[in-house]
């Protein structure tokens, strides 16, 4: 048994590891593949620290899709893991980064044999929609100054747009990618992903509302995702004055506008139209 897998206290059956920008629907997705575990038994280990190994910088843990002592597993994760048991789904998730950022002198996992990775995962989301939400939730924290919640925004961009980069290449990366719009519309999406992954479709609905990050930054009385209206999440910010000045900077931006335009091409056009657009008003004195 690789010493890896000592450490877990078991060997998966399938181990993936995902990455995603945070208000991506990253934790709605890894709800779903927790619920198509086989027999249910999986071990998810949550926000992991980008560049080390994810046994011993998660942030959280979940066994069998239920939240699981982080201070037990610190010291002994062998005990929290073994109602998983062997054959169980493994799921590594990293936010707000993805393979692009590392090289051969620093791996995304550190020391962690990578080719104990069954499947790389990149979760990817509209461009639009994506960037209300974050902006939305950074806005939130009353603490954070408008400067504090721009620069945020604007560094977890510059990642979005080397994320993109990974998900036109997916296929010839061997990557697995999926887009969190097309998976809230579409069950059979939804399907053909599991096959491609390799498990067997037990539970393919949209599931419940996770709690992470706060759950919805915009309904937080919802509790089932089918209620969610992520589709339109930036038409709900198109009056907020931040978003705009948001739009306006990203519209001018030609490698997010290449990107957007091979993946997300409606909203390169939207981006387009904004940036003929004078950000500020145009005055006899200026």
């Amino acid at each position: 048994m690789p010493a890896e897998w000592q450490a877990l206290g078991l060997t998966p059956g399938l181990s993936l590891r995902v990455f995603g920008m945070r208000r991506s629907g990253n934790h709605a997705i890894l709800s779903w593949l927790q619920r198509n575990a086989p027999r249910g038994r999986s071990v998810f280990l949550n926000n992991c620290k980008p560049g080390t190994d994810p046994l011993h910088s998660s942030r959280g843990i979940e066994v069998n899709g239920e939240h699981a002592s982080q201070k037990l597993a610190k010291r002994d994760l062998p005990k929290v893991t073994c109602d998983a048991g062997d054959g169980a789904l493994l799921l590594v998730s990293y936010e707000d980064t993805s393979p692009a950022e590392f090289g051969i002198s620093r791996l995304p996992s550190g020391s962690f044999n990578e080719t104990l990775f069954s499947h790389n995962v990149l979760i990817y989301r509209s461009f639009l929609n994506w960037s209300a939400s974050l902006l939305k939730k950074v806005q939130a924290n009353s603490g954070y100054t408008l400067v504090r919640r721009n620069g945020i925004v604007l560094r977890t961009m510059d990642s979005y747009i080397r994320l993109l980069g990974l998900v036109r290449q997916a296929q010839e990366l061997g990557l697995v990618a999926i887009c969190y719009d097309r998976w809230m519309r579409s069950s059979e999406y939804r399907g053909e992903l599991l096959r491609q992954i390799g498990l067997v479709a037990q539970d393919n609905s949209l599931g419940e509302v996770q709690s992470y990050g706060g759950g919805s930054s915009f309904q937080k009385q919802a509790r089932s995702a089918s209620e969610l209206q992520t589709d339109t999440r930036w038409q709900q910010m198109q009056g907020d004055a931040e978003y705009q000045a948001l739009l306006h900077l990203a519209a001018r931006d030609p490698v997010l506008l290449n990107e957007l335009e091979a993946v997300f091409p409606e909203d390169a056009a939207f981006l387009k139209s904004v940036a003929q657009q004078q950000p500020l008003p145009q005055g006899e004195g200026a």
